[in-house]
């Protein structure tokens, strides 16, 4: 892992990942840029973990994990040292959490009917099921998590992964993930910034986007609200402009109606 890191590094590539057998500070010490998903891909605190291995319990190792304890603080500080980066999905994990996230017609709507089917059947499942999902007070944790590294010093990003059961779609799930970091704690500004500027920092490029500034690129999303007073507003995209081309978002979301999902 090491030597594909460094010789990434000699091209100006940046190295980050889902990490499962290496542990974050371990990651660290071995060059990586940036840690995906949180507190959710990491087994700094999983005490069973066997070295190269994914331990079974490293869901397990979140349960009542103080976020202000010396292990979390240590790996804060290896992390903020090494400027290296934590990207937020808490609307993945949020999608294995009972009867979460509210329902919303525009998600299902884009769906092709078999990804919608099994995504609804798999929601009623983790509902239904006991231990069939991951408990709400892991997933705050998860959220103290984030909220506590950014607090620290640490570069937190944010984004979408469309894993899990299929829940959390592009765009939509970036949208639902900004929306979480204020459940975190953060201000709506705060977590358009984390999900703007930070994720521009997180990839180098922050001296051409991710600010509005003279000389940047002109990538802006135009919507009918004010989210920094109501970041449920974020939602309301009417315009997306990018590489100077305005595209009407009404008709890029009805041009993939019922399309997400299929093979």
């Amino acid at each position: 892992m090491k030597a594909a890191i460094d010789e990434g590094h000699k091209r100006g590539i940046k190295f980050t990942g889902h990490l499962c057998s290496v542990p974050h500070r371990e990651a660290v010490v071995l060059g990586i840029d940036g840690h995906e998903h949180g507190l959710f891909a990491n087994s700094d605190y999983d005490a069973t973990r066997l070295a190269d291995q994914c331990s079974p319990n490293m869901m397990k190792s979140f349960i009542g994990l103080d976020v202000n304890s010396p292990a979390v603080q240590e790996t804060f500080k290896a992390m903020i040292a090494r400027n290296v980066a934590l990207t937020s999905t808490l609307v993945v994990y949020e999608l294995f959490v009972a009867n979460r996230p509210p329902l919303e017609q525009r998600v299902l709507d884009a769906m092709s009917p078999d990804a919608r089917t099994e995504y609804l059947i798999s929601r009623t499942h983790i509902a239904e099921v006991p231990n069939a999902g991951i408990p709400l007070d892991v997933f705050k944790t998860g959220m103290k998590y984030e909220y506590a590294f950014s607090k620290a010093g640490g570069l937190l990003a944010s984004g979408v992964d469309p894993t899990g059961n299929g829940g959390a779609l592009f765009g939509f799930g970036d949208q639902r993930n900004v929306e979480l970091l204020v459940e975190a704690g953060f201000t709506p500004v705060e977590a358009i910034q984390i999900a703007s500027a930070n994720g521009a920092k997180a990839l180098g490029i922050y001296d051409q986007t991710g600010s509005i500034e003279v000389g940047k690129l002109a990538e802006l999303s135009i919507v009918n609200g004010n989210p920094a007073a109501q970041i449920s507003d974020i939602k309301k995209v009417e315009t997306v402009f990018k590489d100077g081309y305005g595209f009407d978002s009404a008709k890029m979301v009805e041009a993939v109606r019922g399309l997400v999902g299929v093979r």
